[in-house]
């Protein structure tokens, strides 16, 4: 029995110092994200505007959104195309740029620098700056494609261009990807790249058979972390769309985010606008909720199929 009662007391106190090491991360992770969600999801069943107390109204905010409420389905389309669109091509793009940049041999400091730059440029200005260079009128993109006898898109003033305006803005700002591709690149063995060679491999057969599975990991960092960064995508939309539409006034000025025609509209400037300008918090919720449930979603899919999304084998 002593031997017992001594064996538990040494569990007991094992246990006790795991969960002393443990506590910075438990108290974190209690207070900043298990407590919020669980907030955001009792308020997501109440009528609530952030003044008097939250009253219970069953799954009125849910039926609301999803059936009544007129801006949620276009914003889901408008986000859901972002994440298969924009994160597509910001990953591929960036993994093209970092293969130039390794190839150069003199200059590569300069080049590095100049890809690199735009990404430190702020969300705002970057965005007020593409608005203006690609203005339908007076626009110098606009003006060089007039010149040289091509169509001139309306861009952020077209519903149809508006988020491929979006996403050439997201390319402009690649140079975070460039850098993480061009360490994995270099890291990859150059040996195995001698040998190939030697057995007439080509370069696609190189890239495809050696860099790929090698880089492999690195893809679905870039992959994962950008469909979440989509899933947050709210300042540039929302700035490109203001400027657009011609109200750049302080913020007093009531704006219905998704110029044009609801095309830049995206899941989190809906939040905000039912949470911080319309007080409906309890239909904020379940907007944000929603947000949670398809980040989750994408990650978990992409996690489980990561070599067929990829298109190269572990």
């Amino acid at each position: 029995m002593t031997s017992a009662h001594a064996l538990r007391s040494k569990h007991r106190r094992s246990a006790l110092r795991t969960a002393a090491f443990m506590s910075p991360w438990l108290i974190g992770f209690s207070v900043f994200f298990a407590y919020p969600l669980l907030s955001t999801l009792y308020f997501s069943f109440t009528r609530y505007d952030g003044f008097r107390q939250p009253a219970f109204n069953g799954l009125a905010n849910w039926s609301y959104v999803f059936t009544d409420y007129p801006l949620f389905w276009p914003a889901m389309r408008n986000t859901l195309w972002l994440v298969v669109v924009m994160v597509s091509c910001r990953v591929v793009f960036g993994l093209g740029v970092g293969l130039l940049v390794t190839k150069i041999k003199t200059g590569v400091g300069i080049f590095r620098t100049l890809f690199y730059l735009p990404y430190l440029a702020p969300p705002v200005a970057a965005t007020l700056a593409f608005v203006f260079l690609l203005n339908p009128g007076t626009g110098p993109v606009n003006t060089l494609l007039d010149s040289a006898g091509l169509p001139t898109p309306g861009w952020f003033t077209d519903a149809e261009w508006s988020k491929p305006a979006l996403t050439a803005l997201a390319l402009w700002g690649v140079g975070d990807l460039m850098v993480i591709f061009m360490a994995a690149l270099l890291d990859v063995p150059k040996e195995q790249y001698e040998a190939a060679e030697l057995d007439g491999a080509g370069p696609w057969a190189r890239f495809r058979h050696i860099t790929l599975p090698n880089i492999t990991p690195i893809i679905m960092f870039a992959v994962v972390t950008g469909v979440i960064q989509a899933m947050q995508y709210y300042a540039q939309p929302l700035v490109a769309g203001k400027v657009a539409a011609g109200v750049i006034g302080g913020s007093g000025q009531q704006f219905e985010p998704g110029y044009p025609d609801k095309s830049t509209l995206t899941l989190p400037q809906l939040v905000y606008n039912l949470g911080f300008q319309r007080f409906d918090y309890g239909t904020a919720c379940v907007v944000a909720l929603v947000l949670f449930v398809l980040s989750m979603a994408f990650t978990a899919l992409l996690m489980r199929r990561r070599g067929g999304l990829i298109g190269a084998g572990e």
